[in-house]
């Protein structure tokens, strides 16, 4: 089983080419496990809330996390924006900003 995975909006492109080569590698690996595996623990997805997910990823002691949809009956997985975490919880400014992508790709894909 393997899942295609797009982007929308360059919002993902942005946050990657603000990261170190080996932050990036690390990132792709999860995105590797996102595209590949039926089931992630976890450690590595976790529901946000209104079907944003988030893929969760941690190298040399800075964590990341990456925003992203299920469409198309799952088959799709659709990475809207990145951050690095510094703090216990994920922060209510990237929840809604990734609220508002979602609306804005189905906005898009509708027209």
């Amino acid at each position: 089983m393997a899942r295609k995975i797009l982007t929308y909006g360059g919002y993902f492109e942005s946050f990657m080419a603000t990261l170190k080569e080996k932050e990036q590698e690390k990132i792709q690996y999860g995105l590797l496990l996102l595209k590949t595996q039926e089931r992630l623990p976890k450690k590595f997805v976790k529901l946000i809330c209104n079907g944003i997910y988030e893929l969760r990823t941690e190298y040399a002691g800075k964590i990341f996390r990456v925003f992203f949809i299920f469409d198309d009956g799952q088959i799709v997985v659709l990475l809207f924006n990145g951050f690095q975490k510094k703090t216990q919880k994920t922060p209510n400014n990237e929840i809604e900003k990734a609220i508002k992508i979602k609306e804005a790709y189905y906005a898009d894909k509708q027209s």
